[in-house]
């Protein structure tokens, strides 16, 4: 399940390489990871047929799966690949539209946390559902700090993201909200005794979320705000790594 959700991350990756790129987004004022085709020459097609190897990888992984399990994560497995070739490939790309964010986050987040959890239980619960949403809107976070970073490029590219259709003022206020919901979601499930009080160590990070607005509200440079993205990238891993460590203390008390 691990190998099969990378592989499907890199092909989505690789296709929105690729499609930005046919689409003229991509150019020398690139900030970020992106943009490898036009920095380091790499041609479109091998990245286009990396793609959809690693997509083909990852469709053989879910057969193996689906016959080890239930056949229904075929066509979780089915959704989840197309919205990752969907997201920047085909007539109307979700990268353009204002459901970028929330298709990443609903695939990257809770659907990947259950199917995990359904592949180690053999079931589904409301409660694996609500644990999966602080991971969701900061993955959600991640897309929308790199749309704020890129946004003047990214209109005139044509696309109409959530950031580009609030403005940037009110997109900060947005992204700011987002970090304070996924740590309001853990006082709820710590208050409804849905996950332990160790789960409050998440708060630990609140210096990173704090210095990632900071710089949103700060600047508006490109090249300045990437370093707002791979806080915000470095947020979503310690909350998570906070998350896993309080889970693993509460089974070693319960034990």
């Amino acid at each position: 399940m691990f190998l099969a959700s990378i592989l499907i991350q890199s092909a989505t990756n690789m296709f929105n390489e690729y499609y930005d790129f046919k689409r003229g987004l991509d150019d020398e004022r690139m900030v970020g990871i992106a943009g490898t085709i036009v920095r380091d020459g790499v041609k479109p097609t091998t990245v286009l047929r990396l793609g959809f190897i690693f997509m083909a990888v990852a469709l053989l992984l879910g057969i193996y799966l689906c016959a080890t399990t239930s056949w229904w994560l075929a066509l979780v497995g089915i959704v989840s690949m197309g919205i990752g070739y969907l997201y920047s490939g085909g007539p109307w790309p979700l990268a353009y539209t204002p459901f970028g964010e929330l298709a990443a986050a609903t695939a990257m987040g809770p659907v990947i946390v259950l199917i995990s959890f359904f592949l180690q239980s053999g079931t589904v619960t409301w409660r694996a559902a609500l644990l999966s949403i602080p991971i969701g809107l900061l993955i959600g976070a991640i897309l929308f700090a790199n749309n704020m970073r890129d946004m003047v490029q990214d209109a005139e590219g044509g696309r109409r993201t959530v950031v580009i259709l609030l403005g940037r003022e009110r997109g900060r206020i947005l992204f700011a909200s987002v970090f304070a919901a996924a740590y309001l979601v853990i006082v709820m499930l710590v208050v409804f005794h849905l996950i332990t009080p160790w789960a409050l160590a998440v708060f630990a990070t609140i210096p990173t979320a704090v210095y990632v607005v900071r710089l949103y509200y700060q600047h508006t440079e490109p090249a300045k705000l990437h370093a707002a993205v791979k806080g915000t990238s470095n947020l979503l891993f310690r909350f998570g790594v906070l998350m896993f460590c309080a889970m693993l203390v509460s089974l070693v008390h319960v034990a």
